[in-house]
């Protein structure tokens, strides 16, 4: 037993004893009963009081064991998109990387090299600073990039940077609208000075072996990853809802391209290097080429002469100007030269013609092929109808950055069906400059058979 419990015990049978003295035994009966009255002088409550403080008295408490500091919960490992990583990475990092492979890793993330990508960030900078936007500019602007040249969807891509889904549509809003309207006119813009129409000229010349050719046109559907939803129509008695609908019907058909899938119609004029000097995205994919050229402002600009180049060259006595060439889903103009026919039907001056013209051409054809090829979301847009010419522009702006920065072609290249079909029928205030480009057409082709069967 605990030695201070025993001697608890002890003094507290010794106080009693004091106290009360009718309890020990060395009393006689009748000195306890004349004493009897005292024994109430010691309450239990007393006797059990001394006892816990002199137990209490012998044993202080034991001082408290201090706890251990609660453990932080351990911190998620950074991501590899988090905006920690991406600093460190483009900081710190980048710089010590062997060029080609810094490079590499980055178009691989991206769509472009780590320069060409500064350029980007360096001009949209002052534009998205100003929008008071939460994320850094060359964050934002390489999560868009990764978009367009991945064609991720919004919610993997917010699972990726853990941002919301409506954030990162509105980030990507706002860089593509950037890209579409403040460098498009310092990257996209017609060849008027002397020295880039001869370099252009020269260049198609050697491609073709025809003269003063300075750019290459063609159209081709950007497929749309759903039908756009046509307005919904006011309500109205029941013998006119039927109408209404297949009014609705028809406004979702002209988005679906020949092809048979929803779309909007893509145009681009590309010189020799497949650098695009001229982008139009006005019309749904069920448009045909030649009313969607027509409704474009180039097409307003030179039937106008408003754009001049001139830069002459004299074939069989007749002056050429600079002209651009396109397939036969065109109008044959002045400015723009087609083939004679679409399947090689003609006689041999005229197929002799129509192969070099359609050499030229298909530096149009390729350049729309690098376009998809590098900006993987123009294979399948997934974006909203009223961004998506914005989003089309602002792919065409980095394509031609790729192109003056001489990045590499992408691995894989995309590839449109063949064109068919007839020529373009040709419109009442269009005759006389279609007389005057079949004029200079027979007399490109009469040269080029006579210098070809001369050889």
């Amino acid at each position: 037993m605990d030695q201070s419990l025993l001697l608890m015990l002890s003094n507290l049978l010794h106080l009693h004893n004091y106290l009360d003295p009718t309890t020990s035994p060395l009393l006689s009966p009748s000195s306890s009963s004349s004493s009897a009255s005292s024994s109430s002088a010691a309450p239990l409550l007393f006797f059990t009081l001394a006892s816990v403080l002199s137990y209490l008295a012998s044993h202080p408490p034991a001082p408290p064991k201090k706890r251990p500091p609660p453990s932080k919960p351990p911190s998620p490992p950074s991501s590899e998109f988090s905006v920690a990583a991406f600093r460190a990475l483009s900081t710190e990092h980048i710089w010590t990387m062997e060029a080609p492979l810094r490079d590499a890793q980055w178009r691989s993330l991206y769509g472009l090299s780590y320069p060409v990508f500064t350029t980007v960030v360096e001009k949209l900078k002052p534009y998205i600073t100003q929008s008071q936007l939460s994320l850094p500019s060359d964050y934002a602007v390489a999560m868009v990039l990764s978009r367009l040249a991945h064609a991720l969807p919004l919610k993997t891509l917010a699972a990726r940077y853990s941002l919301d889904p409506y954030l990162i549509s509105k980030i990507t809003n706002m860089v593509t609208r950037l890209l579409a309207t403040k460098l498009y006119p310092e990257f996209i813009k017609i060849p008027v000075a002397r020295r880039r129409i001869l370099d252009t000229t020269q260049a198609f010349h050697e491609l073709t072996n025809l003269p003063n050719i300075c750019g290459a046109i063609d159209a081709a559907p950007v497929k749309l990853s759903r039908t756009p939803s046509p307005p919904t129509p006011p309500s109205s008695p029941s013998s006119s809802s039927s109408s209404a609908s297949s009014s609705g019907a028809d406004a979702g058909m002209i988005f679906i391209s020949k092809h048979g899938y929803p779309s909007l119609l893509l145009q681009v004029v590309a010189d020799h290097k497949k650098i695009f000097w001229d982008v139009c995205v006005k019309a749904p994919g069920g448009f045909d080429d030649a009313t969607h050229f027509r409704d474009s402002l180039l097409y307003h600009r030179l039937i106008t002469a408003d754009v001049v180049w001139d830069t002459t060259i004299p074939v069989r006595g007749q002056a050429i100007r600079p002209y651009i060439v396109g397939d036969w889903c065109f109008p044959l103009l002045s400015f723009l030269l087609t083939p004679y026919t679409y399947n090689r039907s003609g006689n041999p001056v005229q197929n002799a013609f129509d192969d070099a013209l359609m050499k030229g051409r298909k530096a149009a054809a390729e350049a729309i092929g690098l376009l998809k090829g590098r900006w993987k979301i123009l294979q399948d847009l997934n974006v909203g109808l009223n961004h998506a010419p914005q989003t089309i522009v602002a792919c065409c702006v980095l394509h031609n950055l790729c192109q003056v920065a001489r990045e590499p072609e992408p691995p894989e290249i995309w590839k449109e069906p063949e064109e068919s079909g007839q020529p373009a029928r040709v419109l009442e205030n269009e005759k006389s400059c279609h007389y005057y480009g079949e004029s200079l057409r027979q007399c490109l082709a009469d040269d080029l058979y006579q210098r070809l069967s001369s050889r």
